[in-house]
């Protein structure tokens, strides 16, 4: 039972940062010691898995996929996004310099415990490391498509989305704002449970994670060193996404004026990031609140190797 509350809890955390732009599940999932058997339970999903499903051999299926310990972690994912998409909606609205601090944080230490994990830094490690920052930096400078609510777009949204979701780094909700469609996916349709549009993204999803993850998998064990370099390039390119103070930029139609989402929302095309003058109380507390993200990486990481000696 331990066990898999251990897995639930980080399940919990994969979800939540799943829900926020900038930060990824995956990097929680290689934080906490879990995300090669993540990947390779997901890989399981094959031929031999679906012989034994149609054959009726649903414990030898069970054991194949590794059943257990997927159910623990997404339904900590589950429970988490559809619990936490109200609570972030009114904290960015409400407190942003708060929450991007924390984040940032957060992934401040990811930075240094994932990378620390490279086994030897060699001339393709170090290759690999300014590529995966140089890619994710020219990713978070994008500007964001319009809304797109087609099935066809959905289904590719859930695609995309899920493939950058378990990698380290690389934000599946970042991408959905580029792609347009965090606030109707992640905001609106979890919020209002809008079947029509969660469900071909649930379907690409799943379609993207069973395809991916044979691709990662392969990648990671050949070249583990390379890869955990280029992830962590990954974590520390996206790093001004998270950075808190910042003014939006808006984007604009060919007459000057500011596009609306439907919702009569301002369409963000970027940020101006700038560096608070003076210590007031509320940079205070988001300075307390970055080293209370450094912190829980710190105890996440703590737990993960005291899960791996027990």
């Amino acid at each position: 039972m331990k066990k898999y509350l251990n897995l639930f809890t980080k399940g919990l955390a994969m979800g939540a940062a799943n829900v926020i732009p900038g930060v990824s599940g995956g990097t929680v999932a290689l934080i906490t010691g879990i995300f090669e058997k993540l990947i390779d339970s997901i890989k399981s999903f094959n031929l031999t898995a679906l012989k034994l499903l149609l054959s009726g051999k649903f414990r030898q299926l069970a054991k194949h996929i590794n059943l257990d310990f997927l159910l623990a972690v997404f339904a900590g994912v589950a429970i988490s996004i559809l619990t936490l998409a109200r609570l972030f909606d009114f904290l960015f609205k409400s407190y942003p310099i708060y929450i991007w601090s924390f984040f940032f944080g957060l992934i401040l230490a990811s930075v240094y415990f994932i990378g620390k994990t490279v086994e030897k830094w060699r001339l393709s490690v170090v290759i690999s490391l300014i590529v995966g920052t140089a890619f994710a930096f020219s990713v978070s400078v994008l500007s964001p498509a319009s809304e797109n609510s087609s099935l066809l777009y959905l289904f590719i949204c859930g695609i995309v989305a899920a493939c950058s979701m378990i990698l380290p780094g690389l934000s599946g909700s970042f991408v959905l704002i580029l792609l347009g469609n965090y606030q109707l996916v992640m905001i609106d349709s979890i919020n209002e449970l809008n079947l029509m549009v969660l469900l071909p993204v649930v379907v690409g999803a799943v379609v993207g994670l069973v395809a991916f993850s044979h691709v990662l998998s392969w990648v990671f064990k050949k070249f583990k060193d390379q890869t955990i370099a280029l992830l962590t390039g990954f974590i520390l390119g996206s790093m001004g996404i998270l950075w808190p103070w910042k003014h939006p930029v808006y984007k604009l139609d060919a007459l000057g004026n500011i596009l609306l989402k439907k919702s009569g929302e301002k369409v963000v095309s970027g940020y101006d990031w700038y560096i608070p003058e003076s210590w007031s109380t509320a940079v205070i507390v988001a300075v307390l609140l970055m080293v209370a993200g450094i912190f829980t990486i710190y105890l996440l990481e703590k737990s993960a190797q005291t899960v791996e000696e027990s």
